[in-house]
This record gives structure tokens, C-alpha cells and sequence, in this order.
């Protein structure tokens, strides 16, 4: 497939509680031209988390490791445990003409940027910090401090909210999945991803 051919880079964040692993999944249930990119992390998996499905459980040298070897496009430490993006992964299914996302942080959303500036980021918000705050007690997986720890976190990460391309409330489930297809089908009608997508249509109706 041609360089000119290949998919479009599509950033999502949000704070922890504000829904955007579930609206991710459902994403790629109905588009199936999109991929997700599985990061590499050092924390534990969570129950029910499969490995190489969810993220790459890794220990502390191994990620090291890869992070000396700049394998990693972004990376980050969050609440005591690191995540990376693989930069191999990431190029074979753009170079595949699939559209690929990124589930980041606002510091590697900043990293990312500055490699792929064409990439189009997406903020999902809470509707509220206490809907935030009974979603992570509803997961039913962290202690109270933890959770405290994360609302904190949540109001630092959504100070960043405009840096970002496009922001979605997710309030009502649907619509906010809504929304992200639209940003993601949005990109795919651009003109020039269309007139490089159907170049030989475009020399007959010229």
C-alpha cells in the first residue's frame, strides 16, 4: 500500500473514570478500519486484563530496556507506573491504511504531537467530578486513596483540555460515541485523503 494511502492518527484522552476504554471498545466494534494501540505498562494487570490484549505487562528493565532504544514514540509515569507506545506497532497499521488510536495521557498527547503533528486529538470528559468519583468506586477496584489520588489527577489532566482538537462529554454513552465516530469519519472525508485514496476515480472524472 502507498504512503499516500495510509490511515489517520487519532489521539484520545481522558481521566481515569470518564468512560473512555468502554466508548473505545464499542469504537472499534463499528469501525472496523480503525486499530487500537496496545502499550507497554509496568503495573499489574487489573482482573479480567489479558496480556497483549489490554496492554503489554512488562517489568521495570524490560521497559527501560525499550526506552533506550527509543522504541518508544511517547512514554510517561503515571501513579507510580510507566506507559509507552510502541513506534513499530503504531507505523505498520498506518502504513496498512488503518487508522489508528492512541489511548494517552495529555503528556504523551504533547509527545506525540510533536512527531506526528497531523495527528487529530480527542478529550472526553466527565459530566461531572462526582459522577467521576462513582465511576471509580462502581469499578469496585481501588482503595479510597487511590481514588482520591485519581480525582486529583483528573482535575490536572483536564486543565489540558485545550490543547486538544476536539472535546466530547460523556454523558450519555451513545452520543459520545457518537461523537467520536464522527470525528474519525470527519478525517477520512478530508480532501486530501480522498483524492489520495481515489486517485484513479479522480483521473476519469478529470
Amino acid at each position: 500500500m502507498s504512503h499516500s494511502n495510509q490511515g489517520n492518527l487519532f489521539i484520545i484522552t481522558a481521566p481515569s473514570g470518564a468512560g473512555k476504554t468502554s466508548l473505545v471498545h464499542a469504537l472499534l466494534e463499528q469501525d472496523r478500519q480503525v486499530r487500537l494501540s496496545i502499550s507497554h505498562t509496568t503495573r499489574a494487570p487489573r482482573p479480567g486484563e489479558t496480556n497483549g490484549k489490554e496492554y503489554f505487562f512488562v517489568d521495570e528493565a524490560t521497559f527501560l530496556k525499550k526506552l533506550d532504544e527509543q522504541d518508544f514514540l511517547e512514554s510517561a509515569l503515571v501513579h507510580g507506573a510507566r506507559y509507552g507506545t510502541s513506534k513499530s506497532q503504531v507505523n505498520q497499521a498506518l502504513s496498512q491504511g488503518f487508522d489508528v488510536i492512541l489511548e494517552i495521557d495529555w503528556q504523551g498527547a504533547q509527545q506525540i504531537k510533536k512527531i506526528y503533528p497531523q495527528a487529530i486529538s480527542i478529550f472526553i470528559l466527565p459530566p461531572s467530578i462526582h459522577e467521576l468519583e462513582q465511576r471509580l468506586r462502581r469499578r469496585g477496584q481501588d482503595a479510597e486513596e487511590v481514588i482520591a489520588r485519581r480525582v486529583a489527577g483528573a482535575h490536572e489532566e483536564m486543565r489540558h483540555v485545550s490543547e486538544f482538537d476536539y472535546v466530547t462529554i460523556n454523558h450519555i454513552f451513545e452520543v459520545a460515541l457518537q461523537d467520536l465516530l464522527a470525528v474519525i469519519r470527519t478525517q477520512r472525508l478530508r480532501s486530501q485523503t480522498q483524492l489520495n485514496k481515489h486517485a484513479d476515480l479522480l483521473q476519469q472524472l478529470i
